[in-house]
């Protein structure tokens, strides 16, 4: 039976969470899932934020005070792209699709040899190459790799270099792929190699994640279709 697009996109929206939880808990970050929202009471990794929302029409008070915005960088993924949260002193910051592709669509040669980051020294090598020289490399924590539901794809060059790469977190429903890359070609060249990995992973289950602007498009060249809008807010500050 197909699944609606609204399922698609909670499913897509619980399982991002869950991967933003996997990646607070490996830096000392706890969280918690509630019945409209996840969050996380202290600040959270680069690029991750504090609150995801699980449901459509979540209220955006009761969002808010699970959050710290005292400390500059609060942000919240407002997974249906429904929330006013200008009154809490929030400005969006960019708007993005949930995409989707389904787990019996044919995949096509990838020309990359890929493994599974299995230790500390290879998890390192990936993300050295995902970081290109900006120095957030330490963001990818040895503690991920003792997370069972996610797996740090790395496509490899002939003489073994990480040249691409990305995330699959699994969920009952959909694998969700985040943080995808390539040295050269960009996404038209990681997405052929993250999607045979996927598919040798997880045949049955459906690919989900969320894109914009030129990754959107790039996706939706690989198989993707857009299912939903998502929201990035991010808090103001103080003056």
């Amino acid at each position: 039976m197909k699944t609606s697009i609204p399922s698609l996109v909670r499913a897509a929206a619980r399982n991002n969470a869950e991967w933003c939880a996997a990646m607070s808990r490996s830096h000392g970050v706890a969280s918690e899932f509630g019945e409209q929202a996840w969050a996380a009471p202290a600040r959270t990794p680069l690029y991750y934020p504090d609150s995801v929302t699980l449901i459509p029409g979540a209220d955006p008070a009761a969002l808010v005070s699970r959050i710290d915005t005292a400390v500059p960088g609060a942000s919240v993924k407002d997974s249906f792209a429904d929330l006013d949260l200008t009154e809490a002193g929030f400005q969006v910051l960019f708007d993005a699709q949930w995409v989707h592709r389904p787990a019996n669509k044919a995949v096509g040669p990838s020309g990359l040899s890929w493994d599974v980051a299995g230790d500390t020294d290879a998890l390192r090598d990936w993300a050295l190459a995902w970081d290109e020289g900006n120095g957030n490399a330490d963001l990818f924590r040895p503690e991920l790799l003792d997370d069972p539901a996610d797996f740090v794809l790395a496509g490899h060059s002939a003489d073994g270099r990480v040249i691409a790469g990305a995330v699959a977190s699994r969920s009952d429903q959909v694998v969700g792929i985040s943080n995808v890359f390539a040295l050269d070609g960009g996404p038209d060249t990681a997405w052929p190699f993250v999607l045979d990995a996927v598919h040798s992973l997880f045949p049955t289950l459906p690919v989900v994640g969320y894109e914009h602007g030129d990754d959107l498009a790039a996706a939706v060249r690989h198989g993707f279709e857009p299912v939903g809008p998502l929201r990035i807010w991010t808090h103001v500050g103080q003056d």
